[in-house]
């Protein structure tokens, strides 16, 4: 025979289901990356290591023309760099650094997405063997192609 559950053992049971309940609803950035290059990029392969060594998931399509799949997501030509990745919904252009990525999905803007165009030595992926850098921008892609800085690189 078992004995009723006194007062504080049933408190003690809600308040675990109403943290359990509360914690089930928060959201977590997803780590699931969709990345579109060319074949023959050795640097796209790269930003692939960099984001998958920062505990990304990615999921690699090799396409004949990386720009088809940016201008279907809407990225101007303006943004352009050698890769396009997809990730909850907002759009990857180039070599965006991982915590930027982190950044967005945790601050989730209205936007398209990050873009870092025009392959700057020294971000993710365009590392020299010699050390070079140089300093740049991740910018946030808004509706209609717009941008504004989302973080400086130096």
């Amino acid at each position: 025979m078992t004995e009723p559950l006194s007062r504080r053992a049933l408190l003690i049971v809600g308040v675990s289901a109403a943290v359990t309940a509360a914690c089930a609803r928060i959201a977590r950035p997803s780590s699931e990356l969709a990345v579109y290059k060319s074949p023959t990029c050795g640097c796209c392969g790269a930003w692939v290591e960099h984001m998958t060594g920062a505990g990304f998931q990615v999921r690699t399509t090799e396409v004949a023309d990386p720009g088809a799949v940016r201008l279907a997501r809407g990225v101007p030509d303006s943004l352009a760099a050698c890769h396009t990745a997809v990730i909850e919904g907002y759009v990857l252009e180039g070599h965006v650094p991982a915590e930027d990525v982190r950044r967005l999905l945790m601050e989730r803007p209205d936007a398209l997405g990050l873009a870092v165009p025009a392959m700057p030595l020294g971000s993710p992926g365009m590392e020299m063997p010699d050390g070079r850098r140089e300093a740049y921008e991740t910018l946030l892609i808004l509706e209609g192609g717009g941008t504004r800085v989302f973080a400086r690189h130096v």
